[in-house]
C-alpha cells in the first residue's frame, strides 16, 4: 500500500512541492484525515468488481482509498493545475484514470458505456457548494446509470436533502431526493479535517438511486415544475406561485379551483406539502389540464 497522501504533513508537502495554490473559485478544500476518506468508501460501499466515477479528486487523497477498494476510478478534475500533480500522486496506481473535463460538461453516459459495460457505477465526491444542486440534479434527473451517489458536502446541503415538510431546510432539491433516492446521514465532517479549513462544518450523504419511484404521478415533467413554482418564492402562498410561475393556462380561480377540489386551503404554501401531496397536484393540474 502506497503512502497516504491525506496526512497533513504529506498534503501540505505535496502543495509545497508543486507550487500548488487554492483556488476559491473552485472550492477546493483538500481531506487530511485519512480514517474519514476510509469511512467515506466503506460507505460508499465500493468494492472490486466497482467502477467508481470520482467527481474533484483534488490532489488524489480520496481517489487514493477509492482505488485501493474499487476495480476502476476515473477521476474528472476541472482544475488544469492538479492534472499533473495527481499524475505524480497516483502514479502507484493502474486502475485509475485522471481526465481533465469539466463535470458538467462531461458526458458521464458516454463513462459508463466505456467502463463499466452499460451497468450502474458508483458516485464519489468531495464537492464544493456551487455545483452540488447542479451535479446531484443531472445525475437523478437525467436517469444516469448510477447505483449510488456518496458525497461530500456542507452540513446545511445534506440536511436540506432529508428536510421534510415543515423544515426551513425542506424545498425543491429535498423533494428530488427523494423522489429518486433513499438518503442516508452517514457522518459529519468538522472544518479541522481539510487543509484549508473552510468556515462551515461538512456531512457524507449517500443516496440509493431506487430502481422504482417512491410516488406515481401521472406526468413527472409537470411535477418537476410544480415543484420548483412552489419553492419559486417562499414566502408567497402555494396558489400565487403557481398562477405567477406555472404558465399553465389557468387562472387565478381555476388554480384555486384545483387546490380546493384537494381538501386544501389555498393560503398553503409549498413548504407545507409532502412528496406525496405534490404527486396528487400533478395529477389535479393533469386532469385540468385535459379538460381545458
Amino acid at each position: 500500500m502506497a503512502e497516504r497522501i491525506s496526512t497533513p504533513s504529506r498534503t501540505k508537502q505535496i502543495i509545497e512541492e508543486n507550487g500548488f495554490y487554492f483556488k476559491k473559485n473552485f472550492g477546493q478544500n483538500f481531506l487530511i484525515d485519512s480514517n474519514i476518506l476510509d469511512n467515506i468508501a466503506e460507505c460508499a460501499g465500493v468494492t472490486k468488481e466497482d467502477c467508481v466515477l470520482e467527481i474533484g479528486p483534488g490532489i488524489g487523497s480520496l481517489t487514493q482509498v477509492l482505488a485501493e477498494h474499487a476495480r476502476e476510478v476515473v477521476a474528472i478534475e476541472i482544475d488544469s493545475n492538479l492534472i499533473p500533480i495527481l499524475f505524480k500522486t497516483l502514479a502507484d496506481y493502474d486502475n485509475i484514470e485522471v481526465r481533465n473535463q469539466d463535470i458538467l460538461k462531461t458526458d458521464i453516459d458516454a463513462i459508463i458505456r466505456e467502463k463499466n459495460n452499460d451497468r450502474p457505477i458508483k458516485v464519489v465526491a468531495n464537492l464544493p457548494y456551487y455545483i452540488t444542486t447542479p451535479i446531484i440534479m443531472d445525475l437523478l434527473e437525467n436517469e444516469r446509470k448510477v447505483d449510488t451517489i456518496t458525497v461530500m458536502v456542507q452540513k446545511e446541503v445534506a440536511e436540506r436533502m432529508q428536510a421534510g415538510p415543515g423544515d426551513k431546510e425542506y424545498g425543491a432539491l429535498s423533494i428530488a431526493v427523494q423522489y429518486y433516492c433513499d438518503a442516508h446521514l452517514d457522518m459529519i465532517v468538522q472544518p479541522s479535517c481539510f487543509m484549508p479549513r473552510p468556515k462551515v462544518a461538512s456531512a457524507v450523504i449517500t443516496l440509493k438511486v431506487l430502481p422504482e419511484r417512491k410516488i406515481a404521478a401521472k406526468d413527472e415533467e409537470l411535477f418537476f415544475h410544480l415543484v420548483k413554482c412552489a419553492f419559486g418564492q417562499r414566502r408567497k402562498t402555494l396558489l400565487n406561485c403557481l398562477f405567477n410561475q406555472g404558465n399553465l393556462g389557468f387562472s387565478k380561480e381555476e388554480w384555486t379551483e384545483i387546490l380546493t377540489s384537494l381538501g386544501w386551503d389555498p393560503r398553503v404554501r409549498g413548504e407545507a406539502l409532502s412528496i406525496e401531496d405534490f404527486a396528487k397536484l400533478t395529477d389535479a393540474v393533469f386532469d385540468a389540464k385535459q379538460n381545458q
